[in-house]
């Protein structure tokens, strides 16, 4: 039964149905913004740490990983693995935040810069909601498209369906139904992806050692350069992603900053061995067949590619939850578009879902693009992370403004990285040596004028 492609459509719709029936049918006001139960109680540890969790490995993580680690080897698989070493800088970061009193990190931004600190912030923040919802129905879409061959259209039926149950669950209980259907799928997921991960482990044609030294496809090389992007973008890549940071105030400071931890070690184990999937098609040669999940349905048989799909689709509807909740908040509690209830944020939710399907309508299918151009945007709270809430330092306001130029600029570049002007600054090398370049760039251009301002500021003040 399993190599038949309706089975996909029945594990759709056990995700679908069973998220419909654990998310509560009547939430508060403050249930549906904070996540709280009908007793007004937090959420607690694991709650918050398998939340964090499974809407940090969504789909579009999943399938980058795999297609970095087939075309890089094991490097493209730490590449994208340390990208969730933001775990760890988003807890210093909550702690530092709560420390000052803050409420969130666009509060702490309007102490320090006024208006225009939470103002530009919340632009990067609305792109990266929109694109999140964006590339997880996008996976779905590939996920049908590949198990339907010569039937496009039902991978934009998949698309239409998950959007529409995401968005009727979601706005039903806000952010109180993203955590309970959150440890439902995260406990699914984890039970699908260890079958597919134990199958592709004791087939005969994997090894350890070849997979741990596998330079991918196309060499180690831009693997270690994306290494490198990943760790400069870390400090600042907590900070632009909602999601993270709104469950950074649910609870209180210690359950918060366990949570994290635990969500650190168990995401990075996880995109570190979904990436594998994709060094073991370079290993055994496979080649590219239309996208990667095709490539896996010729490797590994209908019924782990089954499995593999069916984590994706898990993923897939966490994060579209996730990420609907944390659109209510910041429209209605931080851009104070309309009052604090119910039916207002879901509104908000219902316009981020009809602006990521909007974004469908384009041609990038490049995954990994849009974590690279939302990371580089981030890049301009590098300085006010390091500088201001680290070490306690004050970022004049103009310097704030400047970097956040420079981060979008930098982002604009890498969007159009191959145009002639582009390459002609940034050279004729690949792409994720442009990418490397302009983080340099963007981080200097930040810390310079940071730095700057604070002497300035200083020597008039003397």
């Amino acid at each position: 039964m399993w190599t038949e492609p309706i089975v996909l459509i029945g594990i759709s719709l056990t995700i679908i149905v069973t998220s419909l029936l654990i998310s509560p049918r009547r939430v508060s006001v403050e249930g549906f913004y904070s996540g709280t139960d009908h007793a007004g109680q937090p959420p607690g540890l694991w709650t918050l740490a398998l939340s964090q969790v499974t809407t940090w490995i969504f789909a579009r993580s999943l399938l980058t990983a795999a297609i970095l680690g087939y075309y890089y080897g094991v490097a493209g698989a730490l590449a994208y693995t340390a990208y969730y070493m933001s775990f760890l800088t988003g807890a210093f970061i909550i702690r530092a935040l709560r420390t000052r009193g803050a409420q969130s990190f666009q509060g702490d931004l309007r102490v320090r810069f006024g208006v225009v600190g939470p103002q530009l912030y919340n632009i990067v923040v609305t792109l990266r909601l929109m694109s999140e919802v964006f590339a997880n129905l996008l996976v779905v879409g590939l996920i049908f498209t590949a198990a339907f061959e010569g039937q496009p259209y039902v991978g934009n039926i998949a698309i239409v369906c998950f959007a529409v149950t995401a968005l009727g669950y979601s706005a039903m209980g806000g952010l109180r139904s993203s955590l309970r259907t959150d440890v439902f799928q995260m406990g699914l997921f984890i039970a699908v992806f260890a079958l597919a991960f134990l199958a592709m482990v004791l087939s005969d044609d994997f090894s350890v050692g070849a997979v741990l030294t596998a330079p991918g496809v196309s060499g180690a090389y831009n693997g270690w350069v994306l290494f490198a992007v990943a760790l400069l973008q870390v400090v600042s890549y907590p900070a632009h992603d909602p999601v993270m940071m709104d469950r950074g105030f649910l609870a209180d400071q210690d359950v918060t900053t366990r949570s994290f931890l635990h969500a650190f070690w168990m995401s990075a184990l996880c995109i570190f061995g979904f990436a594998l999937f994709g060094v073991q098609a370079s290993v055994i040669g496979a080649e590219l067949q239309g996208g990667l999940l095709g490539t896996w349905k010729s490797m590994f048989g209908q019924t782990v590619w089954f499995l593999i799909a069916a984590s994706l689709l898990v993923s897939a509807m966490s994060t579209l939850d996730s990420t609907l909740s944390s659109s209510a908040r910041l429209a209605i509690e931080e851009l104070k578009i309309g009052s604090r209830t119910i039916f207002n944020g879901r509104l908000a939710m219902a316009a981020v879902m009809a602006g990521g399907l909007v974004f469908l309508l384009g041609d990038t299918k490049t995954l990994f693009d849009a974590v690279a151009v939302s990371g580089t945007a981030a890049m301009f709270l590098a300085p006010v992370i390091v500088l201001g809430l680290w070490m306690g330092l004050d970022v004049p306001r103009w310097s704030y403004v400047v970097g956040f130029v420079a981060a979008a600029t930098g982002a604009v570049a890498y969007f159009f990285q191959s145009s002639p002007l582009v390459m002609a600054v940034l050279g004729q090398g690949h792409k994720y040596e442009r990418l490397l370049v302009i983080c340099v760039m963007v981080l200097m251009i930040g810390f310079g004028s940071a730095l700057i301002g604070m002497v300035a500021a200083r020597k008039s003040a003397g």
